[in-house]
């Protein structure tokens, strides 16, 4: 890549960062400390998932904006992916990004249980790749922006939400394709020679050495 692209991409992960800091860091910490380890993950991740450097741009920005739909400044209907899509669109942020947010971990499930699939309609899926990525991300960090397996996340997300709840029945239902995705990007990861991160994602603690 040039170092005119190279710098380019750079350019937009930092306003990506700036952007999402200035909205959720103050009001909403515990959200922007989940969003900056998610970023860091996709950081992680993003060169092997991503089949080209821009697109690994992408899933960083998509990944640092994913919750951005929980805040006052964006929420509209109080489903955060639809609002945070919304709102990144009207700010003229790239489209794929946009649809990234819109569809991130099985969003069109939770617009299903919340009467606002047709809605959701508004912006297309994304690349599969990149779609798995932002899932990998967003499921094996938690709330507090920490590193989790992708089991004790969905765990946390049922206790926290209860499962008789909206996000507790769009979890549940989600919970085979997030899991299969977690397992997709964990193969990749392992194939690249990140076995630890892989192993971490799945079970929550890396081992002592790889697996053979």
């Amino acid at each position: 890549m040039s170092n005119t692209g190279h710098e380019r991409r750079t350019r937009e992960r930092v306003e990506a960062w700036t952007l999402a800091c200035s909205i959720l860091a103050e009001d909403l910490p515990r959200r922007w400390a989940h969003s900056q380890g998610v970023g860091d993950r996709a950081l992680e991740v993003g060169p092997v998932v991503a089949s080209t450097s821009a697109d690994a741009t992408l899933l960083i920005q998509a990944a640092i904006f994913h919750d951005i739909g929980y805040s006052e400044t964006a929420m509209e209907t109080g489903f955060h992916a639809l609002d945070g899509a919304r709102y990144l669109r009207s700010l003229g942020v790239e489209d794929q990004v946009v649809n990234l947010v819109a569809h991130h971990s099985c969003a069109a499930l939770e617009a299903q249980e919340r009467g606002l699939d047709k809605a959701l309609l508004e912006f297309p899926s994304g690349p599969p790749a990149l779609t798995d990525g932002l899932i990998f991300c967003d499921m094996t960090v938690s709330p507090d922006g920490l590193p989790v397996s992708v089991d004790d996340r969905i765990s946390e997300i049922l206790t926290r939400y209860g499962p008789d709840s909206v996000v507790g029945r769009f979890i549940a239902r989600a919970e085979p394709e997030l899991q299969a995705a977690v397992h997709r990007v964990a193969l990749q990861l392992r194939h690249a020679g990140m076995e630890a991160l892989a192993f971490a994602s799945l079970r929550g603690d890396a081992p002592a050495s790889p697996p053979t």
